[in-house]
């Protein structure tokens, strides 16, 4: 179940930072709530998730996925640059996240 809970912490942390983006610093209301309740979860099922895995691999794993999610958002919905070396290093960062499930004790 931790994995699942980290895993969820993931989403909800790509959740909320794409709705800060559309919050323009907090001043549009709709999607200020859906940041706060966005972060909220996030660190809500990080915290579960902590009750068995170990601290450091767990918020590494969370902000990876966080990373990798809001990249990959941002290429999608916002245009953002899409080149070979954004994606060599995305693939580092899934590189990373995977190793460090594999070498978890759970």
């Amino acid at each position: 179940m931790e994995w699942l809970f980290l895993i969820l912490a993931g989403g909800f942390e790509v959740g909320w930072a794409f709705s800060l983006k559309y919050s323009q610093g907090f001043t549009q209301l709709i999607p200020s709530v859906v940041t706060v309740f966005g972060m909220i979860l996030s660190f809500y099922f990080l915290s579960l998730a902590l009750k068995e895995l170990p601290l450091g691999n767990a918020y590494a794993i969370w902000t990876g996925i966080g990373t990798v999610g809001t990249v990959f958002l941002g290429i999608i919905l916002f245009k953002e640059p899409f080149d070979i070396m954004r994606l060599v290093c995305i693939g580092l960062i899934v590189t990373g996240i995977i190793g460090l499930k594999l070498v978890s004790p759970h």
